[in-house]
This record gives structure tokens, sequence and C-alpha cells, in this order.
């Protein structure tokens, strides 16, 4: 009988501390995130599922889990285009931070869905400076600029104005599902 207790204890210690590792992992690491809408298109697609990192550093590019700024509860995936100290413009169809064309391949597949479907069209991204839209020539320390790969249908920034960097829910550069997409994300 003590043979049977040690062995039904050997269990329950292994399962409890399986259990403790994973709520350590989820809740400090990183955890599963399904995307929910099209503004990341086609970079992201609705239903897409990704590991989302609790304790990358934030970057330019880097995509980005946060609380919808509107208290919803919903949680939006947009791209980081500002950092601190960084001044945005984007005038004919490029963007510029600090005065610098940047390139945006991420873009390339969504652009040529549009203009395929807007031959008529010039420009993908309309025109805007950070001043016109949130009144500040840089962005401010501890905040953020991001926009939606799907600048057509994509609740952003441009909308909404900065995002606080304490708000970012963590950065995600792998997708898992569908299996067809498995890999990194760019």
């Amino acid at each position: 009988m003590k043979k049977f207790f040690d062995e039904v204890f050997s269990v329950v210690i292994s399962v409890v501390i399986a259990l403790v590792i994973f709520w350590v992992v989820r809740t400090y690491f990183f955890y599963p995130f399904r995307v929910d809408g099209d503004s990341m298109a086609n970079t992201m697609i609705d239903g897409d599922r990704f590991v989302l990192s609790l304790t990358d550093d934030i970057d330019q590019s880097d995509i980005v889990v946060f609380p919808a700024p509107d208290g919803s509860g919903d949680e939006y995936v947009k791209r980081i285009i500002g950092v601190p100290g960084d001044t945005i413009e984007y005038e004919d169809d490029v963007l510029y931070i600090n005065d610098e064309a940047i390139d945006e391949p991420y873009l390339d597949s969504i652009k040529e869905d549009y203009f395929e479907r807007f031959p008529d069209d010039s420009t993908f991204t309309n025109d805007f400076t950070l001043e016109e839209i949130t009144g500040e020539t840089t962005v401010p320390e501890g905040m953020y600029f991001v926009l939606g790969d799907n600048r057509e249908v994509s609740h952003d920034s441009r909308y909404f104005g900065f995002i606080d960097a304490e708000s970012v829910e963590g950065t995600t550069h792998f997708r898992y599902w569908p299996f067809s997409d498995f890999g990194s994300v760019q």
C-alpha cells in the first residue's frame, strides 16, 4: 500500500511542478495569441496564431500587442513606426523617419492587392506628418507611434495618437498557425 501512495505522490508532484513551470513561462516569457481582424493583412491574417514574447526589447518595425486605447477590452496588433525622439512623415507613399526614407517591404503584398483593386489611386498611405496628427514634432519619451500594415482599414495612431510604452503586452515574431505559414514574421 505504501508503494501505491508513493507512486500517487510522485505523479501529483510531477503534475504540480509541470503546472508551475507552465504558469511561470506563460506569465513572464511568452503566450499564444490569436489575430482578430484585418488591420495587419497581409502580414497577419484574421485567425493566425502567434507566440507573443513578453521579454523582448521593442524596436522600430516590431509588431506589438496592446489594449485598444478606447477601453473596449479589445487587443490591437500594430507595427511600431516611431519610437521616442523620432520625427515621422508620410509623403508620396514613402515613410520618412528622422528625414530618412524607410523601406517597408512588409507592405509589398498588400500594396499590390490594393493597386489591383484601385488602379487609379496613386498612393496607399495618405500623406501626413506627426505634428498634423498629434500636435507633437517628435514621439515623446515613453510613447510609440503605431500603424497597421493594412493602411486602408487600420485604426491606429493616425486616429488615436501615441500609445504608452507601458501598455505594450509583448512583441510577436513567430507564427505557429496556420502550418502553411509556420515560421518567423517580419
